[in-house]
């Protein structure tokens, strides 16, 4: 600890404790909740995607094969034509939507996350006296005393306070 002035001229202890971000992910339930989430929706997107990738597919295959047994007319194949631009552009109009819908909701779930971590250091330096308390990641730090490590209790707060609040 360092010690620093303050304005009665008194030299107050300066603390800084961290927490181990990785193990804090790992760890705390409503990111593994989110991890989970994001899977099931990556998942949920992929297949709507590849729905409307293979009915494209199959009507380029019907209009081929139609195109090769001569029964589509000039104005038949500009009709198909469009027809195809339009089935592509709706394609990635969708996949475009989804993306944006799924890149919002992983922002909205992190920045809970973060206010959720956020809330409890608040609560829970109201009796450790920390002048800061920062998450530790590699290659931001080179060197930590492990006396300041709260990871343990960081991790076994959160749940507790999330388990609390989702029953």
């Amino acid at each position: 600890t360092a010690n620093t002035g303050n304005a009665g001229g008194e030299k107050a202890a300066f603390k800084i404790a961290y927490f181990e971000m990785d193990s804090l992910a790992s760890s705390f339930d409503m990111v593994k909740e989110l991890k989970a989430e994001m899977l099931k929706r990556e998942d949920a997107i992929n297949n709507e995607l590849e729905k409307l990738s293979k009915n494209l597919q199959q009507k380029f295959n019907y209009y081929q094969q139609q195109a090769n047994s001569g029964a589509l007319t000039q104005e038949q194949s500009e009709a198909a034509s469009r027809d195809m631009k339009n089935m592509d552009d709706e394609m990635k109009n969708r996949k475009q939507a989804l993306d944006t819908e799924y890149s919002d909701f992983v922002m909205r779930r992190q920045n809970e996350i973060k206010s959720k971590i956020e809330a409890f250091l608040k609560e829970y330096n109201k009796t450790k006296d920390y002048s800061y308390i920062v998450s530790y990641e590699q290659g931001l730090f080179y060197y930590k005393d492990t006396a300041y490590n709260i990871t343990a209790d960081v991790i076994k707060g959160l749940n507790e306070s999330y388990k609390t609040k989702k029953n």
